[in-house]
């Protein structure tokens, strides 16, 4: 998790197992950086945190200047495609927001496909079924003969 969390720092993101991600660690050293670098404890965390020493500075002179009026969600999660060559692991992307990164593209899923949506596509059928044979029954009831 240590060297997540100074990648995350050193590239801006990084990509991570879903679950194992180090969001939390890397949100908090920004609050730390908001201390400023003459904060003993501020320093002690990111001397912890970040394993590349040469990126204690990055939260106190460029992260927290980035976010001085935001309180939280520095960072964003988004799940990407599982890990198929591998394990099938599922995978998420952790960066912080503002980065210098272009977006990454997240998959769109079809909504379609969805569980709850496929229900209510069965159920508008069965509906319109009913109705239909309803429809169907009372014509025929009108008409004897035929």
């Amino acid at each position: 998790t240590r060297l997540s969390v100074a990648s995350a720092i050193s590239h801006g993101r990084v990509f991570r197992r879903l679950g194992l991600g180090p969001e939390g660690y890397a949100e908090k050293l920004i609050d730390y950086g908001k201390l400023g670098d003459t904060s003993e404890r501020a320093m002690r965390m990111a001397d912890f945190w970040l394993t590349e020493k040469d990126l204690i500075p990055k939260p106190f002179q460029v992260l927290a200047p980035r976010y001085r009026g935001q309180n939280g969600g520095y960072t964003r999660m988004p799940q990407i495609p599982n890990r198929s060559e591998q394990d099938g692991a599922k995978m998420a992307v952790i960066e912080y927001e503002g980065n210098c990164l272009p977006p990454f593209p997240l998959p769109h899923r079809d909504s379609n496909l969805t569980l709850l949506n496929q229900l209510l596509q069965g159920l508008r059928q069965h509906l319109a079924q009913n109705q239909e044979a309803r429809v169907r029954s009372s014509h025929t009831a009108q008409t004897p003969g035929i």
